[in-house]
């Protein structure tokens, strides 16, 4: 701490992001990156615009991203004017919480979910209250349809759970809260689940965020976006252009439009990883292990007789890393990425002589 340090830094409680070791022959499972490389279209078209000197990288990026957000729109049925785009997901919804969640009511977040949101409260001076999640570690849709809020914030699959709320639940409350925005940050929602994009034209208080990080496999280009009405998107674009104008860099612009329009490659990879979650629970579950259902890049799991900080770090001593919150409720349990099939059956026979 520092004598120069604002107050609102001193208060801050930074969110802590998963671990990136340097660490060779590493079975990375705990930061939900996608298994399998981008789609190589990505790769051509970055290659493109850079041509053969990299002239054009001395030139601003488009600050609006046109190009892309016409991708996405065309890719979701909306309009370019219904699309917001950031440098990745957090930096969107950083920008929600200042332009559309602070007001003089607190907001309304489950009691478990994205470490992120309360760290951005912290940071805007957001109040908030949260909503237990069920003994099952559901989302009740009815915490969410009685009480005033300045507005209201979930995953969906729910983050580090996996489970999903469906879109009639997700009407609920957003018909109980016409005057309250209601986010739904759909950073996983492509591995097992129902997008609410289609609801934004019945809805006006209806946002909903996504990611190219999981889906789209372009963690390393850092691109995000929302879509709503455009009311909503123009308060977004006012808080962008008081921050940073150029959010997108070139490359990262013409990499995902070219992941947005390859369609065949994300369905496919998309299956693949669906695949692998469902035989990696199987087995998970054969020894011994609770598995919670999840429509993520990951799963939720405990088991019954051994502590899950230990089975954490008896994996970390065999090269294998996953998730592990020491957090009330979900302490005992692990949240493990779901890689290709190769490291996660390295992972299960780790933990069948762990067990063992």
């Amino acid at each position: 701490m520092s004598r120069f340090w604002s107050q609102v830094v001193r208060d801050l409680t930074p969110y802590v992001p998963g671990e990136q070791p340097k660490i060779a022959n590493l079975i990375k499972l705990n930061t939900n990156e996608n298994p399998f490389p981008p789609s190589p279209r990505v790769l051509a078209a970055i290659r493109m615009e850079l041509g053969d000197d990299a002239a054009r990288l001395r030139l601003y990026p488009d600050p609006n991203a046109d190009l892309l957000k016409m991708a996405v729109a065309k890719r979701h049925a909306v309009t370019p004017q219904q699309v917001f785009l950031g440098n990745g997901s957090d930096e969107v919804l950083a920008h929600i919480f200042m332009a559309l969640l602070k007001h003089d009511a607190p907001i309304l977040f489950p009691d478990i979910t994205y470490s992120f949101y309360p760290v951005y409260c912290g940071l805007y001076g957001v109040e908030y209250r949260t909503a237990p999640l069920s003994e099952d570690f559901s989302i009740n849709p009815a915490d969410y349809c009685g009480p005033a809020n300045g507005g209201i914030i979930f995953p969906n699959p729910n983050a580090p759970t996996g489970r999903l709320l469906g879109l009639a639940a997700i009407e609920k409350i957003l018909q109980a809260n016409p005057d309250s925005v209601v986010v739904v940050d759909e950073a996983y929602v492509d591995f097992g689940g129902e997008t609410a994009i289609g609801l934004v034209n019945r809805y006006d208080n209806l946002l909903v965020v996504h990611t190219l990080s999981k889906s789209r496999s372009l963690a390393g280009l850092r691109v995000g976006f929302a879509i709503g009405h455009p009311a909503l998107i123009e308060a977004l674009e006012r808080v962008k252009n008081s921050f940073n104008s150029y959010p997108l860099d070139r490359l990262a612009i013409v990499g995902a439009v070219a992941a947005m329009e390859d369609e065949g490659y994300f369905e496919q990879c998309c299956r693949a990883v669906i695949a692998t979650r469902d035989t990696l629970t199987s087995e998970l579950q054969g020894l011994g292990f609770d598995v919670l259902p999840s429509a993520a890049n990951f799963i939720f799991a405990c088991h019954p007789q051994r502590d899950a900080a230990e089975l954490a770090k008896a994996l970390r001593e065999r090269s294998i890393i996953v998730r592990h919150f020491k957090l009330p409720r979900i302490d005992q349990f692990l949240r493990i990425t779901v890689g290709t099939d190769a490291e996660c059956q390295a992972l299960t026979q780790a933990l069948a002589g762990i067990l063992a």
